[in-house]
């Protein structure tokens, strides 16, 4: 019924010419929908706004006097030399991105295009936002923007040239955190143009991605060594190379039995990332198996040694993430699995740090212009394993010093 009323006085609109007062009837009517009648509100706001910028009132006219609603785009200063990256959207899909590391100037401009030539756009003004937003799904009405900053573009006025142009720049703006798409969160970085109206804004939303960077000494990166076992049944020794790795690089190490009075019907490596969203008692742990990568098929004995090399370039992995904004953390562990010919489980999981290494030599901007390679990250920065904790293994839900065991 009151499609049906709106299209009859988009109707008598034309035919009468009256405008200021139907243009009345159809706001209070308007109004009614969203007191009165919220379930129709939002179909009602649809055809509403159709009827007002559509064709019933005639080739070029229209009740505000502007046409229809103008197209925005966003463009880079540097467009054409920016790299890209691709991060995956929430349907599984990749998309691909302008990239950008912290402390980049974010600059370009905003060209507003008037859909028809001649006709005014009235706005309350216009303006561009640079936002760091952190989303939980399961809260998607409650998003937490740790980063916002705002540049207004023009003033409350109109547009009169069919192609208006806005510059703007955001001048080495932090961007502390990586872009992050994950199984119940999403960190993201936006660029957001507003042109505020009187019923409803024009938004245009770009997207960005953001990579952090990070180094390491050396003598930071110790090796991982433990002697594992089940008391009388089996005991092992295993070491990986490093306990923090970049992206594309290798997992190097070995296992080595001791004791075996177990029959073991394969091994395997696999490497589970730990997404943890909230804290305290409010947190949920969400474990994902990235990659596995069978070890040793058939039955080891007393004095064998099987080498370890995994291949992380290939795999779809992030860096660690601790706390961050207090939101969520991502850690990845490393779990060693044995599978006896009862189809009994044997684990052992030890946590390991994920960071990215820079394709080039790291670079900061100096005063001046000047560039200088930075020092290499502090030990207080990220650690993969507490200090009290390197001789234990990391977790295992059992002991120090005790392979896990399941179906026993």
């Amino acid at each position: 019924m009151l499609r049906s009323a709106c299209r009859r006085a988009g109707s008598r609109i034309r035919t009468c010419g009256d405008i200021r007062r139907d243009f009345a009837t159809l706001g209070f009517a308007l109004l009614l929908v969203d007191f009165i009648f919220p379930a129709q509100r939002e179909h009602f706001r649809e055809d509403f706004y159709f009827w007002i910028n559509g064709a019933p009132f005639g080739k070029g006219a229209s009740l505000f006097g502007f046409g229809q609603s103008a197209e925005v785009v966003i463009k880079l200063d540097d467009h054409d030399t920016r790299p890209t990256a691709k991060i995956r959207n929430d349907d599984g899909t990749l998309e691909t991105h302008y990239l950008f590391l912290d402390g980049e100037t974010v600059s370009g401009t905003v060209d507003v295009n008037l859909k028809k030539a001649g006709v005014k756009l009235e706005h309350q003004g216009i303006r561009i936002e640079f936002i760091g937003q952190i989303e939980v799904y399961y809260d998607r009405g409650n998003q937490h923007d740790f980063i916002s900053l705002t540049k207004d573009l023009a003033r409350p006025g109109e547009l009169i040239d069919q192609r208006n142009s806005f510059q703007f720049e955001f001048a080495n703006p932090e961007k502390p955190f990586e872009s992050y798409m994950g199984t119940n969160v999403k960190l993201r970085y936006l660029l957001k143009v507003t042109i505020v109206r009187r019923l409803t804004d024009i938004v245009k939303e770009m997207e960005l991605i953001v990579h952090t960077l990070s180094s390491y000494r050396e003598e930071m990166n110790q090796n991982i060594k433990m002697e594992v076992g089940i008391e009388d049944c089996l005991h092992i020794e295993f070491e990986y190379n490093k306990n923090k790795y970049h992206l594309r690089d290798v997992i190097v190490g070995k296992i080595y039995f001791l004791l075996v009075r177990i029959k073991i019907k394969y091994m395997e490596l696999t490497i589970i990332k730990r997404e943890t969203v909230g804290g305290g008692a409010n947190s949920f742990n969400e474990n994902e198996t990235i990659a596995r990568y069978e070890i040793m098929d058939g039955a080891p004995v007393r004095g064998e040694s099987i080498p370890i090399r995994l291949f992380l370039g290939g795999y779809d992995l992030t860096p660690t993430m601790r706390d961050v904004s207090k939101k969520f953390s991502v850690k990845y562990l490393l779990n060693l699995v044995l599978i006896d010919e009862e189809d009994r489980r044997y684990f052992k999981q030890q946590e390991v740090t994920l960071w990215r290494k820079a394709d080039l030599p790291l670079r900061r901007i100096v005063d001046g212009g000047a560039v200088a390679l930075p020092e290499p990250a502090s030990p207080e920065l990220e650690r993969s394993v507490d200090e009290d904790d390197r001789g234990r293994g990391g977790e295992n839900g059992v002991g120090d010093g005790t392979v896990a065991c399941e179906g026993i």
